[in-house]
């Protein structure tokens, strides 16, 4: 991968005994996506990939071995990581467009959904069966409603007034109260919980940003099915005042894409991230916005994000996420280092540094223009980062709340993750994957690996976001998903 690398990746199976091109005679077998010693590595010696530092042999490694974890640690405090990084890659001003609904609050929406929100886990039940009143065979003949749907959640009470978990759920419940793919949005509380509706869904202010949000309360309408009575008659009003709405052309500056991985494995850093990292940099340079996120999953790359910084108070808001998650983790008996999976593992990565130098690269080269807290609105244009765990609905939660109109999702291994309201395209790194699960991918991104280039690929990526944000079904929208993948990040104690 790089001309400094003591490793290099098999781009099929290897057996004992092959030789390969630069003539390394294989020790032992190594599977597909794994890496194999190209010069001796001696025990505490660096281990180099992408031209960078992914761990430390923790034995001696001879050339033509397996190097993964039987052999490598991911412990380099002694170890000088480098941060040479090219800058140099930024992508000519262009042109862009896509066609999406336009909002009074001067955002554009990819969809055109009526949304069921919950202040607590105990109305969840009663906005699920308003919803299930509308089932999506009634928006078929309906281009201007993409459906209704509910998101619920399981918390809202029993929590600190003023924690972190409170605000992380104040500003999620409130982000998509606000999000440009809800036409219309009806939140439904029990009446006694903690989160209160009047903490997120200020109706005045909703009226001004052009969003129509109604409530209710259980208590106030006297029981479950009353409740569900009264919600059913405004959904349908919501429905038929939107019939109408129609799509019009906007520039690529009103798209707002979140970055996601999941499933990743030993192609990820090299095929459907680097690729998507092509297509972030040509949607920036049309004026669009990308966000990046899962902080832990940015650990031992994080030199990378530092080199981009616009400015130092950018790099040092991101240092302060950073210093707080590794406190997060350690009062909680684990180590950011915890990662890979097992998935991860089987499919090739070794050490978190490995997976983080593969995540990073999705984010392309543009400049990191801010940092963001969970679900924070997003007012900045191009590359933005987000605080979020690693985990994928979690994070993906966080980046709609704030404001992303659609997703673009890298996995190796095989993610069938889906979202609502904003829809998610998903990229495969490997032939093998997306045609096992071709049901579920929407681009399979391997022919980076038999001669089509990075631009190139990006320029497919870009080209599937604009269908997509236009109105093309992306896959996982086909199969129904993203109406169970609203988590909202629940941290802090619950009393």
């Amino acid at each position: 991968m790089h001309a400094e690398d003591n490793v290099a990746l098999a781009l099929s199976g290897i057996s004992a005994g092959d030789t390969m091109p630069d003539g390394t005679r294989a020790k032992e077998a190594v599977a597909s996506g794994h890496k194999i010693a190209i010069a001796p590595i001696a025990a505490g010696d660096p281990v180099l990939k992408y031209g960078q530092v992914i761990g430390v042999a923790s034995a001696d490694v001879a050339k033509g071995a397996h190097v993964h974890v039987h052999n490598v640690s991911a412990d380099v405090a002694n170890v000088r990581r480098s941060v040479k990084t090219d800058t140099s890659r930024h992508a000519e001003k262009r042109a862009a467009s896509f066609r999406g609904y336009r909002r009074a609050s001067g955002k554009v929406g990819t969809r055109n959904y009526i949304g069921i929100l919950t202040s607590v886990n105990c109305s969840a039940t009663v906005a699920r069966a308003i919803a299930n009143s509308f089932p999506a065979a009634l928006f078929e003949g309906n281009s201007a409603i993409d459906g209704v749907v509910a998101l619920t959640h399981t918390t809202g009470c029993g929590m600190t007034p003023s924690s972190e978990g409170t605000e992380n759920l104040r500003r999620t419940l409130a982000g998509y109260l606000h999000h440009p793919n809800f036409a219309a949005v009806l939140v439904v509380g029990l009446g006694c919980e903690m989160m209160q509706m009047s903490g997120f869904a200020d109706e005045a202010q909703a009226a001004r940003d052009g969003v129509v949000v109604r409530t209710l309360t259980i208590q106030d309408e006297g029981g479950t099915l009353k409740t569900i009575e009264a919600g059913r008659a405004i959904v349908q009003e919501m429905i038929e005042s939107n019939a109408g709405l129609e799509r019009e052309e906007f520039p690529a500056e009103h798209l707002v894409l979140g970055l996601q991985c999941g499933g990743s494995d030993g192609w990820s850093g090299v095929t459907a991230n680097p690729a998507l990292g092509r297509a972030v940099d040509l949607l920036v340079a049309a004026g669009g916005t990308a966000i990046l996120s899962e902080t832990p999953e940015i650990y031992g790359a994080e030199q990378l994000l530092f080199a981009r910084a616009k400015t130092e108070e950018v790099r040092q808001t991101l240092q302060s996420r950073l210093d707080w998650w590794a406190e997060y983790v350690a009062r909680n008996g684990a180590e950011l280092n915890n990662n890979p999976s097992p998935g991860n593992i089987e499919g090739g990565l070794t050490t978190i540094l490995e997976k983080s130098l593969g995540a990073v690269a999705k984010s392309g080269s543009m400049p990191l223009q801010a940092v963001y807290r969970y679900a924070e609105p997003i007012a900045a244009h191009g590359f933005v980062f987000m605080d979020s765990p690693g985990y994928d609905p979690c994070s993906a939660t966080g980046q709609m709340a704030s404001g992303a109109n659609i997703l673009a999702f890298t996995t190796g291994r095989g993610s069938v993750f889906g979202s609502k309201p904003a829809p998610c395209v998903k990229l495969a790194t490997n032939r093998v994957m997306a045609q096992r699960m071709s049901e579920d991918m929407d681009l399979d991104c391997s022919p980076v690996l038999e001669g089509t280039s990075l631009d190139d690929m990006g320029e497919q990526i870009l080209d599937l976001i604009l269908r997509v944000a236009s109105g093309e079904k992306s896959k996982s929208e086909m199969l129904g998903l993203g109406d169970l993948e609203f988590v909202p990040w629940q941290m802090g104690a619950v009393v």
